[in-house]
C-alpha cells in the first residue's frame, strides 16, 4: 500500500485556528488550544460531519457521541484545554454562520445544544470509570512539567517511571483496578479502530469537496485487505499520542513496547479472566452485582502480604524458577514485572500477582485435571468466600455435587479445623459414624441413598482440586477440612472487587448506614452476620442497636416478601442485642412481635412488654408464620404423588390457623382479616391454601369468600391501571 505517513486528517485544522484566533484577537481574547481543537474537528469529521466548508461541521446529532464518549477517553486535557472545548465549538458555530452555511435561528439551536451538553461533558472528562493508559501518563508526566509534545522527554519520563519503586509510583484513583484501565484501553482503542475504517469507507464511496479525510490511506492498493488494519492502526495511535503525550503509544504498546509492562492489556493480567469468573457466579447466585458479600475472617495486615505469599509453595517455586512449575502457569503469570512486584511491590501489587497465580491455576486445574471437579475450582474459591470464609467439609460439598440431600440448615455451618492445620496428607474420608451429624442425614436414610464408596470417590476428586488450588496459598485443606487462608480471603476479595462484586471490607462497612447493613446480613451465613453486627455497633451504644431494629422494621414495612424478620432475628439474637433496643422496637407495627418474642425467648420479658405490641405487629408475626406452613406443606407432598394423594397428605397450616384464631379477639374471621391488612398477596396465597384444605367447611368457606374479595379488587385495580385513554 503506497502511504503518505501523514497522521494528521484532513480537517482544516490550520485555517480554522488561524481564522478564530483572529477573531479573538480582535475581541482581547487568547487564542484557542490546539491540541483539543485537533480533538474536537478530527472526532466531528470521524462521526461523519460534513466537511464542504473546509471544517467538520458540528450538529446537535453529533454532539453527544463526541463529547460524552469520544473526548473523554480520547484526550488529556489540562483544566483550561477542556474549558475551552465549548469555546471551540462555538467557534465552529461562529464559522458555519459567517459561511452561509446556518442562518440565525439554527446557529441559536446549534449554541443551545453546545451549552446543554457541556456539563455532561465535565462530568465524563472527569469520570475515573473513562482513564485509559495513555490519559494516565499523559497526566502523570504532565504533573511532573514534561513537555508531552517532546517524544524523547516523554520516553525518558516513561524510562525513569519505570525504575522508580513500585511503592512510590502513584496510585490509580479509587476504586479502579489495572484490569479495569486495561479493559477500557482495549475498548477505546477497537472503538477508534472501528470509526476510522468507517471514515475510510466514506473517503472510498463518497467524494468531499474537501478532499479526503484520510489522504494517506489510497484505495488503490493491490492489497488493501492485508494492509489497510495495520495502517489504520497506524492513525490511530498517531491520533492517541497528538491528543495525550508524543510516543506513548510506541513506548506502551504490547507486546514489544520498550514500556509496555507500565500498560498491561486484559491478557496480561491473568486475574482478568478470574474477576470475570466469580462476576459470573455471583450474578448466578444473587443476580445483582451489588449486592454484597461478607468479609473474610481475620483479614492480612497489608504489611504481612509479602510474608504470605513468599511462604506459598507454588509462588515460592516460581520466584525460584524451578523447573517443577508448570510451564503455562510460569509463563501466564510470572514473567516480565512479575519478579519486580515480588522483591519490592506494594501490598496491593503483591494481591495482584497472588491473584494471578490463583487464577493461572485456575485454568491449569480446568485444562490438566481429571477431576469431576476440575472445571468448578472458581466456584469453589466463590462458595468460600460466599460462606462469609468459613472452612467447609470435602465430604459435604461432594455430598451436595454427588445428588446425596445435605441439610439446609447445615450448609452454611463451619467446619472444625483440626488441631495442627494442614499436614499434607491424602484425603481420607471422616469416619462413617461422623457422616449423619455432618452431612444432617439420619443414619438410616443415609445407608439406602448412598455407597461409602461412590460418596468417597466423589470427596477423593473434590479434595483433588482444593490441593491443588491449595499450592498458592490461598486454599487449605486439613483433613476433611478446607477453607480460605487469610492471603485467600485478601486475594479473592480483590479479584471479586475487580469484577465489580460488591465485596466491602470491615472498615467500608463501619461506614455503612443501619438499613445497608440490615440489607446485607440477611443473606450472610448467621455466624458472620452477627460478627458483623457486633462490630458495626462496636462503640456506638444502644442507639445503634436502635437504628438496626428501626432499620428492620423499614426494610418488612416496605417489602414484606423480600424482607425475612426471622432470619434477620436470628442473627440480632446471636450478636446478642441488648433488650433495652429490643425494648425500643415493641411498639413497631411490622416487627414489634419479634422483638418481645425474643425478649421473651431469653426470659427477660416484663409482664408490661406484651401491652405495648400493636395487634397489626401480632398480625404480621402470625402472617409469616402460616406462610412458613404453607411453604412446609409443599415441599412436604411427594413430587410424583397424584393430586389425591397429595389431598389426603398431612399439613399444618391448618392446624397452625386455627390455634392462632383461638387467642385471636374475634375468632378466626377476625383473623383473616388481619391477615389481609398484614399484607394482601401474602394472605391470599395462605387463604387459598386454607380453603383447599382446611378439614372444617366453615373455615374454609370463610378462607376462600376472603380471597376471592381480594382477587376482585387486585383484578379491579389492575383494569384502572391499565384503562385506555377514551
Amino acid at each position: 500500500m503506497t502511504v503518505l505517513r501523514t497522521p494528521a486528517p484532513n480537517t482544516g485544522l490550520a485555517d480554522f485556528l488561524a481564522r478564530a484566533d483572529k477573531e479573538r484577537e480582535a475581541r482581547g481574547e487568547g487564542p484557542l488550544p490546539a491540541r483539543p481543537a485537533d480533538a474536537v474537528l478530527t472526532l466531528l469529521a470521524l462521526r461523519g460531519a460534513d466537511r464542504r466548508t473546509g471544517v467538520p461541521e458540528p450538529t446537535a446529532r453529533l454532539l453527544g457521541p463526541v463529547l460524552h464518549e469520544d473526548l473523554p477517553v480520547l484526550l488529556w486535557g489540562t483544566p483550561e484545554e477542556v474549558d475551552a472545548v465549548p469555546e471551540i465549538l462555538a467557534a465552529l458555530a461562529g464559522r458555519l454562520r459567517a459561511d452561509g452555511r446556518l442562518n440565525a435561528k439554527r446557529h441559536a439551536r446549534l449554541l443551545a445544544a453546545i451549552e446543554e451538553a457541556v456539563p455532561e461533558f465535565r462530568r465524563a472528562m472527569a469520570d475515573p470509570w473513562n482513564l485509559t493508559w495513555p490519559r494516565w501518563y499523559a497526566s502523570l508526566l504532565r504533573a511532573d512539567g514534561v513537555d508531552a509534545g517532546d517524544p524523547e522527554a516523554v520516553r525518558a519520563w516513561l524510562a525513569a517511571h519505570e525504575d522508580t519503586p513500585h511503592a512510590d509510583r502513584p496510585a490509580l484513583p479509587a476504586p479502579l483496578h489495572r484490569s479495569d484501565v486495561a479493559a477500557r484501553t482495549f475498548a477505546v482503542r477497537v472503538r477508534l479502530g472501528e470509526t476510522l475504517l468507517a471514515a475510510f469507507a466514506r473517503d472510498v464511496e463518497v467524494s468531499s469537496p474537501a478532499g479526503p479525510l484520510l489522504p494517506g490511506l489510497l484505495p488503490d492498493a493491490d492489497r488493501p485487505d492485508e494492509e489497510l488494519p495495520a495502517e489504520l492502526e497506524r492513525v490511530a495511535a498517531a491520533l492517541g499520542d497528538r491528543w495525550t503525550a508524543a510516543g506513548l503509544g510506541e513506548a506502551l504498546a504490547e507486546p514489544d513496547g520498550p514500556h509496555a509492562a507500565l500498560a498491561p492489556g486484559p491478557e496480561s493480567i491473568p486475574h482478568f479472566a478470574l474477576a470475570d469468573r466469580l462476576l459470573g457466579e455471583h450474578l448466578d447466585y444473587y443476580g445483582d452485582a451489588t449486592r454484597p458479600l461478607p468479609p473474610p475472617p481475620e483479614p492480612p495486615a497489608p504489611d504481612r502480604i509479602r510474608s504470605l505469599l513468599h511462604a506459598a509453595p507454588l509462588p515460592a517455586a516460581l520466584a525460584a524458577g524451578s523447573g517443577d512449575v508448570p510451564p503455562a502457569i510460569a509463563e501466564r503469570c510470572f514473567t516480565g514485572p512479575a519478579a519486580a512486584v515480588w522483591a519490592d511491590g506494594t501490598p496491593e501489587e503483591l494481591t495482584d500477582l497472588a491473584a494471578d497465580v490463583l487464577a493461572a491455576v485456575v485454568e491449569d486445574v480446568g485444562a490438566t485435571s481429571g477431576s469431576e471437579y476440575a472445571l468448578d475450582a472458581a466456584h469453589l474459591l466463590y462458595a468460600l468466600y460466599e460462606r462469609g470464609g468459613t472452612p467447609d467439609s470435602v465430604v459435604r460439598k461432594a455430598a451436595e455435587s454427588g445428588g446425596l440431600p445435605v441439610d439446609p440448615d447445615l450448609e452454611d455451618d463451619p467446619v472444625p479445623v483440626p488441631d495442627g492445620g494442614p499436614d499434607g496428607r491424602p484425603y481420607a474420608m471422616p469416619p462413617r459414624d461422623r457422616l449423619p451429624a455432618l452431612l444432617g442425614v439420619p443414619a438410616p436414610e443415609l445407608e439406602d441413598l448412598v455407597e461409602p464408596a461412590d460418596l468417597e470417590a466423589h470427596a477423593r476428586a473434590l479434595a483433588e482440586v482444593v490441593d491443588r488450588l491449595a499450592a498458592t496459598g490461598c486454599v487449605f485443606r486439613a483433613g476433611d477440612a478446607y477453607g480460605l487462608t487469610p492471603l485467600g480471603g485478601a486475594v479473592v476479595r480483590r479479584v471479586l472487587t475487580a469484577g465489580h462484586v460488591a465485596a466491602p471490607g470491615d472498615e467500608e462497612i463501619s461506614e455503612w448506614e443501619a438499613a445497608e447493613v440490615v440489607a446485607a446480613v440477611g443473606s450472610w451465613p448467621e455466624r458472620t452476620a452477627a460478627d458483623a453486627l457486633s462490630r458495626w455497633t462496636a462503640g456506638r451504644g444502644v442507639t445503634a442497636w436502635g437504628e438496626l431494629l428501626d432499620a428492620v422494621e423499614a426494610a418488612k414495612a416496605a417489602d414484606f416478601h423480600g424482607v425475612d424478620t426471622a432470619a434477620l432475628f436470628v442473627r440480632l439474637a446471636l450478636a446478642a442485642v441488648p433488650a433495652e433496643a429490643l425494648r425500643g422496637a415493641l411498639t413497631h407495627p411490622a416487627t414489634g412481635a419479634r422483638a418481645h418474642r425474643l425478649l421473651a425467648a431469653r426470659g427477660e420479658a416484663a409482664p408490661q412488654d406484651a401491652e405495648r405490641v400493636p395487634q397489626d405487629a401480632r398480625a404480621v408475626l402470625i402472617l409469616e408464620e402460616l406462610d412458613d406452613h404453607r411453604h412446609g406443606d409443599v415441599r412436604a407432598r411427594p413430587p410424583a404423588a397424584g393430586a389425591a394423594e397429595q389431598d389426603a397428605g398431612a399439613r399444618a397450616l391448618p392446624g397452625a390457623f386455627d390455634a392462632a384464631a383461638a387467642h385471636w379477639p374475634g375468632g378466626a374471621r377476625a383473623l383473616a382479616g388481619a391477615l389481609v391488612r398484614a399484607d394482601r398477596d401474602t394472605a391470599r396465597d395462605v387463604l387459598d391454601a386454607l380453603a383447599a384444605h382446611h378439614p372444617d367447611p366453615e373455615v374454609a368457606a370463610l378462607a376462600e369468600r376472603t380471597a376471592k374479595a381480594l382477587r376482585r379488587t387486585n383484578a379491579g385495580k389492575r383494569r384502572d391501571r391499565w384503562r385506555p385513554r377514551s
